[in-house]
């Protein structure tokens, strides 16, 4: 900026950054069952992405499982914002579990465009990441329509039943621009490929992905915060990369940071994951403080208002528990 010499050193915090609505409502939904049916609360999978989070969750009574035969008979058990597979809402009920459905909202938007492809007897391609929970359940709504493309590199093996009649759908967490990539090169194979009613690259994926970018330019080093299973996390690293930075690291806390990555670095961008609990990222600036860093300047890119609704089941019991008016 005018008037500053190379040597005054910054820290430029991404804005949006950290809890996006779908993780907000998830959490919430955690902590609300909590309360209201008291522990054992059990959860399939991680609810979101986040070490922190689990940890914190499990500390007030949060079972964390992989699979529902995990979960004892009759109770009750939470969805994790990624949402699950039509085959595993079957198997909650053939045991009689109390469910609690906190898939996102957006996750549960790309649910029905699958279902309506597969009617309409389309093949569909899911960009994503193979193993990946959201893309697990999407495929689950439509396996036999669905084939998995992980990059640009898997489009020339792909075969269709008709090339024109061929929808591509992706995974929510996504880069922008390593997605658009995939579907270049799929409609330069499909020509008649049809898009998502709507982009599926979340609000908050791109948000927190357009805000690296503005930092990243003037930054010597990007810290993100996030665990390493989180999709989008790892993404902003990469954005912030590809957007100038001269180093990015991804960290689950402050503990995880080198000193040696502030040798010579005279602006730091710092910025976290959709899943991230903002405290973490105070953790990050309280230690760059340490080091001689000065306050943040927050470099904000876009407002964020949206709120979700705690999923009917649960808000149903909230409203029976509650005492008379």
């Amino acid at each position: 900026m005018k008037g500053m010499t190379s040597t005054e050193r910054r820290v430029l915090l991404a804005a949006p950054r950290g809890y996006c609505a779908g993780v907000d409502r998830a959490v919430i939904t955690v902590e609300k069952a909590l309360d209201l049916y008291g522990p054992p609360v059990y959860v399939r999978k991680q609810i979101v992405h986040n070490k922190h989070v689990v940890h914190t969750l499990e500390e007030r009574g949060a079972i964390f499982v992989d699979e529902l035969d995990e979960v004892p008979e009759e109770a009750t058990v939470v969805f994790s914002a990624h949402g699950v597979s039509p085959a595993v809402h079957a198997q909650a009920q053939e045991r009689s579990l109390k469910t609690i459905d906190a898939t996102c909202p957006l996750v549960t938007k790309v649910h029905h465009e699958a279902k309506r492809f597969a009617h309409d007897e389309l093949d569909i391609l899911l960009i994503g990441h193979a193993g990946h929970e959201e893309v697990e359940g999407t495929s689950g709504e439509a396996p036999d329509h669905i084939q998995l493309v992980e990059g640009p590199d898997d489009v020339d093996r792909l075969e269709v039943r008709d090339p024109s009649k061929v929808a591509w759908l992706s995974q929510t967490t996504l880069s922008v621009d390593e997605t658009m990539q995939t579907v270049e090169r799929l409609r330069q194979k499909f020509p008649l490929l049809l898009d998502p009613p709507s982009d599926d690259i979340c609000y908050a994926t791109q948000n927190r992905q357009l805000a690296v970018k503005e930092i990243a330019r003037e930054a010597d080093l990007v810290i993100v915060v996030g665990s390493a299973n989180s999709s989008n996390s790892v993404r902003l690293v990469e954005v912030a990369l590809e957007a100038g930075a001269r180093a990015s690291y991804r960290i689950d806390n402050a503990d995880e940071i080198d000193d040696s990555w502030l040798d010579g670095v005279t602006v730091v961008g710092v910025t976290s994951g959709a899943s991230v609990p903002d405290a973490l990222v105070q953790g990050v600036l309280d230690l760059l403080g340490e080091r001689g860093f000065p306050s943040a300047e927050e470099v904000r890119t876009a407002d964020e208002s949206l709120i979700f609704a705690l999923p009917p089941e649960l808000r149903k019991d909230l409203r029976a528990a509650a005492p008379p008016r």
